[in-house]
């Protein structure tokens, strides 16, 4: 059966059920009716769900071990209610769930949803984890509002939970009863549920700071501020993928740029355009909030009938579903319209862009990781330097042996910061000026005391005139110690030799 049967089929289901749809909360129903296209499309089965299961878990994640301790305590306020509590990643596996119902755990058990089975969209319909996790949204999903009518005699209420220290969807708490109880506060106890795991999440990641929630921010680069003499010359690696970009916009084609978070994509599509219509505009819209995108859409989608504007949606992968469909529809209707703007959209993967806008690229270019291009490493830490300090700056050797030698993985984004903090401090740049973070080849998230202590490590040895003997007297340790701290935090002596 076709999708588009599929889902005049579903419509006629809709309209004959019980629960009257279309008198649902304004705000709710049209994601609902999105949910259940996608799920049409996707083929979806209606009567009973197929299950889809994977044989490992990861039980060492933090949003595991921070999840289930929140939910372990929710349950116990929750001891004689017929309501089961379960963490998701990110893609809709079920990874634990708690419940001290036997009927109710026989009966998921039954429709599969069980640690180790996809509860995707995808995989069962629309379904209140499979919708929380598409639109990035709280979301309470009734009844017959399900799609697959095995899943119609529960209740589910689910809340995505972001990481709070990259901003990306961890997953999501689910909370599940019968669809005869009353789910009034069901939603709020997988909001508060939620964002506790976050919040312990946070507390528990070494203490560092989360990303600020992104608030759709719009804004524009005219072009009477760009200097192509000031730009810097690049590796091939990024000069070959701003000539691809530059000649599909003058084609007229639609271009997705793809690559690691912080590689430079908006700007390679930006100093793409640029470079060969110099006097055009160039919007770039970033991803807000999920509760903002109403109001985003709003305020920049009339640039896309404005003539002389390169548009560039940064980080689609990130858009709610409902709000990349109708970020598609609006651009089909430019289409239709007349010869639309050149439009850029950027992801960190070509797979992750969202299913309503996948169709409309034409031309795929990845931006290769800043660890592939080390020839680019120092051409733009003096243009951030010079952009920063308004002035030249320079590095010693030891400042560039450091810098050369980190692998950046958070990319030029993570290089422009570490820059920008030291030029703020000197004119001439030394490994001392350089944080911890520069020095350490460690790939996996430090406790507060680790980081504590490899930071006083570097302190020490990014001292002028700093032996490994010296550094270890002045930290009370050993030379061996030392050196196998070192080595545990890969951090190389050689960066600091003037």
């Amino acid at each position: 059966m076709s999708a588009d049967v599929r889902w005049r089929r579903s419509e006629r289901t809709v309209a004959s059920r019980e629960v009257d749809v279309e008198s649902a909360n304004a705000v709710i129903a049209p994601r609902l009716r999105a949910s259940w296209q996608r799920s049409a499309r996707y083929g979806a089965p209606e009567d009973e769900v197929r299950p889809v299961f994977t044989g490992s878990l990861d039980t060492g994640s933090l949003l595991y071990e921070c999840g289930n301790e929140v939910l372990r305590g929710l349950q116990a306020t929750l001891a004689n209610e017929p309501v089961s509590l379960m963490i998701t990643d990110s893609e809709g596996l079920v990874l634990s769930r708690l419940c001290t119902d036997a009927s109710i755990v026989r009966s998921l058990d039954r429709v599969h949803l069980a640690p180790g089975f996809y509860f995707a969209e995808s995989n069962a319909g629309t379904n209140g984890l499979g919708l929380a996790l598409a639109d990035r949204a709280p979301t309470l999903v009734r009844a017959a509002e399900h799609y697959c009518t095995g899943l119609r005699g529960y209740t589910c209420a689910a809340v995505p939970v972001l990481d709070p220290l990259t901003g990306a969807l961890a997953g999501s708490v689910n909370l599940t009863t019968w669809s005869d109880q009353s789910s009034e506060l069901l939603l709020a106890l997988a909001q508060a549920a939620a964002g506790n795991t976050a919040a312990l999440m946070l507390a528990r990641a070494s203490g560092r700071t989360p990303r600020p929630a992104p608030r759709g921010e719009v804004f524009r680069v005219h072009s009477d501020r760009f200097d192509p003499a000031d730009a810097p010359r690049l590796s091939p690696g990024w000069s070959d993928a701003l000539g691809e970009v530059g000649s599909a916009l003058s084609r007229g084609r639609v271009v997705a740029v793809v690559g690691e978070a912080g590689a430079g994509k908006t700007a390679l599509a930006s100093a793409a355009r640029r470079a060969t219509r110099p006097r055009d505009r160039v919007l770039n819209a970033r991803p807000p909030a999920p509760d903002d995108v109403d109001t985003w859409l709003t305020l920049w989608t009339p640039e896309l009938e404005k003539e002389g504007t390169c548009v560039i949606v940064s980080g689609v992968d990130t858009l709610p579903a409902w709000a990349a469909a109708e970020l598609a529809g609006l651009f089909a209707e430019a289409r239709q319209e007349g010869e639309p703007p050149p439009f850029v959209l950027t992801a960190e993967d070509a797979g992750a862009l969202p299913e309503a806008l996948a169709p409309l690229v034409e031309v795929v270019v990845e931006v290769p990781a800043l660890r592939f291009r080390p020839d680019d490493i120092l051409p733009l830490a003096y243009h951030f330097a010079r952009r920063d300090r308004g002035r030249e700056v320079a590095f010693t050797p030891a400042a560039v042996r450091a810098l050369t030698a980190c692998d950046w993985p958070e990319n030029a984004k993570q290089l422009r910061r570490v820059v920008r903090e030291a030029a703020s401090r000197s004119d001439v740049i030394d490994s001392r000026h350089l944080p911890a973070e520069v020095f350490s080849g460690v790939g996996h998230r430090l406790s507060r005391l680790q980081a504590m202590e490899r930071d006083e490590i570097v302190r020490c040895l990014a001292e002028p005139g700093a032996t490994v003997v010296g550094a270890a007297e002045k930290l009370g340790m050993g030379r061996a110690t030392l050196y196998r701290k070192m080595g545990q935090y890969g951090i190389k002596a050689r960066q600091f030799r003037s």
